[in-house]
This record gives C-alpha cells, sequence and structure tokens, in this order.
C-alpha cells in the first residue's frame, strides 16, 4: 500500500529546537520546502529536504559505508542534496534526532538501523507530512514486547515505511562457499543481535553449508553490538580457538575477518566487498546495493508520494548482492554458487524451501514448501547444524 502526499512545510518552532545527536554532518542542508503545496507538478529538487540517519560513520567499510554508496549515488541520481547525521546509537535516545530533523522541515528521513523504529514511530505520528523510512525494520513488530506504542499494526503512522531485502539469499550462497571451504566442518559466525533478521542470516548461512557439507556445524557467538571492533575480534578469535576454521559475520567491522586470516582460517565478510581486508582469508560476502531503493523513494516523495509498504528487495532486483568469489573458492563451488544465483533470479529455488527443520529436530517446512515473507520477518529458531541459542 503506497499513500498519497502533498508537500506541506513542517513548522520549523525555534523554541523547540533540541539539541544535535552526537556525529558530523558531511553534507549541507537543501533549500526549506515551500509552504505552498504544488498538486498539479512535481516539485523541483530544491522543495524537497531528505536526511539520513547512520548507526556510525560512513568510512566503516561496513553497513554505514554500503548505505553511503547508495546514499551518494541517489544524490547523484536526482539532483539531491541528503544531510548525513552520523553516529546516532538505535535505541530510545535517537528519537530527539528524528524530532529535530522534522521539526527543521526534512520532510523524507531514512532511519537505518533496526533500534530507530520505534522512535522514528513517535515521530511520524507528531508530523504527518513526514515521510519515514525505516531499514530492516517490519511494521508489526513495532506491537511486539518492547514496542508498546502501538495496540495493532493499523494504528502505526502511515508515514511510515519500512525497506529492507532478501539478504538470506546471498548468506545461503555465501554457505556454499564456506561449506566446501571448511577442512573439519566447524564453522564460527559472529552474530550482533538475536532478532529475526539476524537469526534468519544464520539459518540461510547453514543451509548453504550444509548443502555442501551435510555434517558441519555452525558455531555462533553474540556480542550485543552492531559496531564494535575489539568485541567482534574477540569474538572471533574466541570462536577460533574452539577449532572453527571458517567464520562467517553479522556485524559492521572488518575485524572477525582480520582474525581469521591471522588464524589462517577462512572468512566471509557483509555488506561490502571489501577482501582487501584480509585478502588471505576471504571467500565471498552477502553485499548491498541500495541506491536503487534511495533514488526511487526520492523521485516518489518529489511526485507526492510516500511509500509506506514493506519493501522487502532481492538479488533479482539487484538490491541484494553476493561478492565475487575469490580464488581461495574452488571451481566446485563456484559453479554451484552460479547455478544457485541464477535459480533464486528466475524464482524457481529459495534458500527457505523445505524439508527444514528446527534444532530441536522438529519440522517447520515440509518438503517443497517456501517460507513466507511473515515467517521470514518473525523468525526466531535455529535450523539444524546451529550451535547456540537463537535468544542470545
Amino acid at each position: 500500500m503506497k499513500r498519497m502526499w502533498k508537500f506541506a512545510s513542517v513548522a520549523a518552532a525555534a523554541s523547540m529546537v533540541l539539541a544535535a545527536c552526537g556525529g558530523s554532518d558531511s553534507s549541507t542542508d537543501t533549500t526549506a520546502a515551500s509552504d505552498t503545496t504544488a498538486a498539479a507538478s512535481e516539485p523541483a529538487a530544491s522543495d524537497i529536504k531528505v536526511a539520513v540517519v547512520y548507526l556510525g560513520v560512513p568510512d566503516d567499510k561496513g553497513w554505514t559505508y554500503q548505505h553511503e554508496q547508495g546514499i551518494a549515488a541517489a544524490e547523484a541520481e536526482t539532483g539531491v542534496t541528503i544531510k548525513r547525521v552520523e553516529n546516532v546509537p538505535d535505541n530510545a535516545d535517537s528519537e530527539k534526532t528524528f524530532e529535530q530533523l522534522a521539526s527543521e522541515g526534512y520532510n523524507l528521513i531514512f532511519a537505518t538501523s533496526f533500534g530507530y523504529g520505534s522512535p522514528m514511530a513517535k515521530v511520524a505520528a507528531k508530523y504527518p507530512a513526514v515521510c519515514n523510512q525505516w531499514a530492516t525494520g517490519a511494521k508489526f513488530l513495532l506491537t511486539k514486547d518492547g514496542g508498546g506504542e502501538y495496540a495493532t499494526f493499523d494504528d502505526v503512522p502511515k508515514n511510515l515505511g519500512t525497506y529492507f531485502g532478501a539478504a538470506e539469499e546471498a548468506r545461503y550462497l555465501s554457505g556454499l562457499a564456506a561449506g566446501k571451504a571448511t577442512k573439519n566442518g566447524q564453522l564460527g559466525y559472529v552474530a550482533a543481535f538475536p532478532i529475526p533478521e539476524v537469526i534468519r542470516g544464520i539459518n540461510a548461512f547453514t543451509l548453504g553449508v550444509r548443502a555442501m557439507n551435510p555434517s558441519a556445524t555452525v558455531k555462533v557467538s553474540w556480542t550485543s553490538t552492531w559496531f564494535d571492533p575489539t568485541k567482534e575480534k574477540q569474538a572471533a578469535e574466541a570462536l577460533l580457538d574452539s577449532g572453527v576454521d571458517v567464520i562467517a559475520q553479522h556485524q559492521d567491522t572488518t575485524e572477525p575477518g582480520v582474525a581469521a586470516e591471522a588464524a589462517g582460517a577462512f572468512w566471509v565478510g557483509y555488506n561490502s566487498d571489501v577482501r582487501e581486508a584480509a585478502p588471505k582469508a576471504f571467500l565471498t560476502a552477502p553485499t548491498w546495493n541500495w541506491g536503487l531503493f534511495y533514488a526511487k523513494t526520492i523521485e516518489a516523495v518529489k511526485g507526492g508520494t510516500c511509500p509506506s509498504d514493506e519493501y522487502y528487495g532481492s538479488m533479482a532486483d539487484g538490491m541484494v548482492t553476493l561478492a565475487d568469489p575469490s580464488e581461495l573458492v574452488d571451481a566446485d563451488a563456484v559453479a554451484e554458487i552460479e547455478a544457485k544465483t541464477a535459480a533464486i533470479k528466475d524464482g524457481s529455488f529459495a534458500p527457505f524451501t523445505g524439508p527444514i527443520r528446527n534444532q530441536d529436530g522438529d519440522e517447520v517446512l515440509k518438503a517443497g514448501e517456501k517460507a513466507e515473507l511473515g515467517a521470514l520477518l518473525s523468525m526466531d529458531y535455529f535450523v539444524e547444524g546451529v550451535l547456540g541459542s537463537p535468544k542470545g
């Protein structure tokens, strides 16, 4: 569902200016939105004020770096200058950042981390003329434990859309490379938080691993952080000390790869193709192309529409990508990756297709059954072969 949008200036009350959040603004503000609604014609680029809120910094070579590549591409395509706000923790404190941006007249705001969801939704309800886009979220999650602001899905502000993609497709493919590369069938996974997004990725990776090596296991280490080079490296080192010979990750730095290379192990990265961080260990990495979504959304808002659906991109539409396998991935694995990539793109294969059992041996998908999007977005179990708890 999409909601038709009319440009209206958001009153910038000087008396309500809130303290700026931590981080730098790496671009200048665009011209303030016009007070006059231009329903008959598409507003010029200067009529839209766009901001993006980052959890980290654009040079992290990970999650924020890849979003920054997309934001820069969208600027070039649309002619709109986008304000960056960096180093904003994805917790309740981020509400003041969204409040300030809305009060300053930004009428399109992108929030790039899961924990921004409830704070952004609160501000969206107060500023109905602002189009809000929440990365990695699903609106029904705002009604679950810890959300609490909304009694039903329908109560979620209509000017809040979500965007993410089927990273599980590339995670599965990376698992094929890892499953072929492991020598002892013991792999490790450095993971941030036990939320559906991360659990889904671990499961998809494990399914790929076991497609190549049916007896292999994937041991999970939770760090309770998205971005902490020291914690990520320590978690990887602990896994390596326990005997794993491949490290995968759902983290925002390359430190797990650095640890893997130092130990003579293999590494599957995430977010970006940064094989230069650990070239002697790098196999491949699930990566992102955010620019397509950012440019499309900016053009939609310029044209009078605020996307309010749950956008879920894929390898087929180019939002989800896989870094080219390195020379450490053998020819048989590369051939299987290429075949499965083609099948994923044409719709003849999906990673979460049964039979699939959870780690307790219970069947969660019957033979030939494909998981629905809702089941993917709410996944709270580990599949067979994963060692660890999905509760963190």
